[in-house]
């Protein structure tokens, strides 16, 4: 994974928690207190999700709220900071749930070595879309935690339901 996944958990715990805090997940994780990871980095998945069982157990949280509190924040508040010009011109969860793919494409041809979940779009209707996940990595647990985090940018309810290993069904409210 990139190093901006690790940054973005970085900033997430230090801003709740402190960065004691922080220096707790680390050790805990057995990784240095002084590691610095850049965020165009190539951060080994094995570190990364060390990291995020580490921040279960050092802040007795669930692993699922620890996927749902990094999705939230990883979708409203660090990458419209730090990927502005990916959020450009784009007004609602729809518009950019509906452009994920094409946005990752982009992400592919921008940043070295990067490897983001890949998507398949299927309507059912016109409010209800199935997504396939695509990734070796089978982080659909993160993906869905993204969409609710974009739900909350964008004041967007979503009813976000996932139907098998790799496809979630999002229902939009009707326009």
């Amino acid at each position: 994974m990139k190093g901006s996944i690790v940054d973005a958990i970085k900033d997430l715990i230090t801003e709740f928690f402190g960065r004691e805090e922080w220096l707790k997940v680390l050790e805990n994780a057995n990784i240095d207190r002084n590691t610095h990871f850049g965020i165009k980095q190539d951060i080994p998945d094995e570190v990364v999700l060390s990291i995020i069982d580490s921040i279960s157990k050092t802040l007795k949280l669930s692993q699922l709220e620890v996927i749902d509190a990094f999705g939230e924040y990883w979708a409203s508040v660090y990458t419209p900071k730090v990927y502005k010009p990916y959020y450009r011109g784009i007004r609602s969860a729809k518009e950019l749930i509906t452009r994920l793919d094409e946005i990752h494409q982009k992400v592919i041809h921008d940043i070295p070595n990067a490897k983001p979940p890949r998507f398949e779009y299927k309507w059912e209707n016109e409010n209800t879309l199935i997504m396939k996940y695509k990734s070796f990595r089978n982080l659909i647990l993160i993906f869905i935690a993204v969409l609710k985090g974009l739900a909350k940018h964008y004041k967007t309810p979503l009813e976000i339901e996932q139907i098998s290993e790799n496809e979630v069904r999002i229902i939009f409210p009707p326009e």
